[in-house]
C-alpha cells in the first residue's frame, strides 16, 4: 500500500483504516503462540547482521552475534516506538474537530504501536530466557523520547517515515526468506503488517506539517534532523560496545584487545546499517525528502551521514 498524491489526503486515511482492520492480530495467539526462542536458530539474518564479514568467527560464533543483534534489534524498535506514539498522539489533536476518518488513523495507529512496544518487552522476555547472563539495554525509553519530541515535529516525522520504511525493507529483503528462529521471523511477519500503513500515514502528516512552514523553520528543522540522526548514532555506539563484550564474555573463547575492538566496530557496522543507512538510502525516503527540502538541505544531510559510511 503506498501513498499516492492524486488520491484525496482522506481517501488515503480511509484506505489505512481498512488495512488495519484487515491485518489486525494478536500478541499472544498469532505471534507467540506459546513458542519460546531456541538457540540452535540464528536470529537475525546474515544481510542485517552483517556476520558474514567478522572475520575469524566459527559459525557458532556468527549464530551467537545474530542472537544479540536480534536481541538488541527488537530492543531498538520497542525504544523508537515510544516517541513515535506520543509524536501520533499529539498529532491527532489537529483532526480532533476535523476530519474524523484520519482521526480514527491515527488513533489506530497509536493503538498498534503500544501493542508493538508490548511485542517487544514480551520477546527482551523471552529471549533473556534463552540466553546467558549479563546483557545489557541502558536506555530509559522515556528519557529518550523526550529529548527526541523536543524537537521539531518536521524532524521526528521524517526519523519515523526513515524508520518505518526501513523496517518494512529489511523484513522482504532480508527477514522473510531467511532461515532464522520461526518465531523471530514471526515477530516481524506481524510487525511488518501494520508497519506498512504507519509509514503511509507518516507521510501525510509529515507533508502536512511541512506545508505549514516558512523557509526558515523548515531549515531548523532540517538541522533538527541532523541532530536526531547523530542522537541515534550516539545510541548504536553505545550498545555496539555493550554488546561486543558481551558476546566477548560468552564467546567461549579468550579475546584479545585487537579483537575486541574490531568486534566493536563490527557491531557499529551492522547497527549504523540496520538502523541508519538502510533507511536514509531507502528510494522512497529519499524521493519524499527531495521534495521538501533544497538542494542545499539535502547536501548538509548528505554530509552528516558521510562519516557513518
Amino acid at each position: 500500500m503506498t501513498a499516492m498524491t492524486t488520491i484525496p489526503a482522506h481517501d488515503v486515511y480511509a484506505r489505512c483504516i481498512g488495512a488495519s482492520r484487515r491485518v489486525r492480530w494478536d500478541l499472544e495467539q498469532d505471534v507467540i503462540r506459546g513458542r519460546s526462542f531456541d538457540r540452535a536458530h540464528k536470529y537475525l539474518p546474515d544481510g542485517l547482521s552483517l556476520a558474514a564479514g567478522f572475520a575469524g568467527l566459527s559459525e557458532d560464533e556468527r549464530r551467537l552475534v545474530s542472537q544479540i543483534q536480534g536481541r538488541t534489534y527488537a530492543n531498538l524498535f520497542g525504544l523508537a516506538e515510544r516517541f513515535i506514539n506520543a509524536k501520533v498522539l499529539e498529532l491527532s489533536r489537529d483532526h480532533w474537530f476535523g476530519d474524523q476518518v484520519a482521526l480514527e488513523a491515527l488513533v489506530r495507529f497509536s493503538d498498534e504501536e503500544l501493542k508493538h512496544q508490548a511485542l517487544f518487552r514480551r520477546i527482551e522476555a523471552l529471549v533473556g530466557e534463552s540466553m546467558p547472563a549479563g546483557y545489557r539495554f541502558d536506555f530509559d525509553p522515556d528519557a529518550i523520547a523526550a529529548v527526541v519530541l523536543g524537537k521539531s515535529t518536521w524532524a521526528v516525522l521524517a526519523l519515523t517515515l526513515h524508520i518505518e520504511l526501513f523496517t518494512q525493507s529489511h523484513y522482504v529483503q532480508s527477514i522473510a526468506d531467511s532461515e532464522i528462529s520461526p518465531l523471530f521471523k514471526d515477530v516481524f511477519l506481524y510487525h511488518w503488517k501494520e508497519e506498512s500503513q504507519h509509514a503511509i500515514l507518516d507521510e501525510l502528516e509529515w507533508k502536512r506539517c511541512d506545508a505549514g512552514l516558512a523557509p526558515g523553520q523548515r531549515d531548523r528543522a532540517v538541522d533538527d534532523f541532523i541532530d536526531l540522526v547523530g542522537a541515534v548514532d550516539d545510541i548504536l555506539r553505545s550498545q555496539a560496545a555493550a554488546d561486543a563484550d558481551y558476546f566477548a564474555a560468552n564467546a567461549g573463547s579468550a579475546v584479545d584487545p585487537a579483537r575486541a575492538q574490531t568486534l566493536r566496530e563490527g557491531f557499529l557496522k551492522a547497527y549504523r546499517w540496520q538502523f541508519i543507512l538502510s533507511g536514509a538510502r531507502h528510494a522512497h525516503f529519499g524521493k519524499v525528502l527531495s521534495g521538501l527540502i533544497t538542494d542545499q538541505q539535502r547536501a548538509r544531510i548528505q554530509a552528516a551521514l558521510a562519516p557513518l559510511s
